[in-house]
């Protein structure tokens, strides 16, 4: 069979702008950090920062899922607290009080007005944090992304794009917080999340199995290199 991975030649990924205290992002930080390592394959990562701006980032998601038409699009966001990686499954529309940089928050606090409560990724956030976890990385799989740009932009994204997002959270501070530490992680997550992706297009079977995901990690090695109260 076709390796799944190369049905993706390019690939979205977002991280955030400073905001509050964090003046370095470590999201933004592994961003950069994946651009430049790469994840092999021949995919060609295409990497943009997200305002912490609620007007401005649909702005920004606007312009991606209409001039850009991606497979799927990556969120990276900080989850101050956390010391692993978390994989969220659901973008809610609806609780966005907190203000953003501007001061200012979402009209009646929903991210889409009509639009449904919840949704869900087309990826199966739950069975690929169990295969990663069965492969030793400390990866978290929630249902609740918080109540601030993180899960409004991924709730956006989810709805612009049919499902096609993902959105993970990353330690805001620590030692995992570092690009050196985060990069190799994330580069087999994605792997892996893009297996599942092709898998699910090729076969009769939706999610990938552990096999499938061994297979990614290996090849990802060769090429190497806000859960929060309020998220970003």
């Amino acid at each position: 069979m076709l390796n799944a991975v190369y049905l993706f030649s390019n690939l979205t990924l977002l991280g955030f702008a400073p905001f509050r205290q964090y003046v370095v992002n470590p999201s933004w930080e592994a961003a950069k950090g994946l651009k430049m390592a790469g994840l092999g394959l021949g995919i060609d990562v295409h990497i943009m920062e997200i305002p912490v701006s609620y007007a401005n980032s649909q702005e920004v998601l606007d312009d991606i899922w209409q001039t850009m038409t991606p497979k799927v699009v990556i969120h990276l966001g900080i989850a101050p607290g956390s010391k692993g990686i978390t994989l969220e499954q659901t973008g809610k529309n609806h609780c966005y009080k907190d203000r953003d940089v501007s001061g200012l928050f979402p009209v009646h606090h929903y991210c889409i007005e009509g639009g449904p409560g919840q949704l869900d990724s087309i990826i199966d956030m739950r069975s690929l944090s169990k295969n990663l976890k069965n492969m030793g990385l400390d990866v978290i799989y929630s249902r609740d992304a918080g109540s601030y740009l993180c899960d409004f932009v991924y709730y956006y994204s989810l709805y612009h794009g049919q499902g096609k997002a993902a959105l993970i959270h990353v330690p805001a501070s620590g030692s995992l917080a570092s690009p050196e530490r985060l990069v190799p992680q994330l580069q087999t997550i994605i792997h892996a999340l893009i297996r599942q992706l092709g898998s699910s297009a090729h076969t009769s079977s939706e999610y990938v199995d552990s096999t499938q995901v061994e297979n990614i990690l290996h090849k990802t090695q060769s090429c190497h290199v806000d859960h929060i109260m309020e998220i970003q």
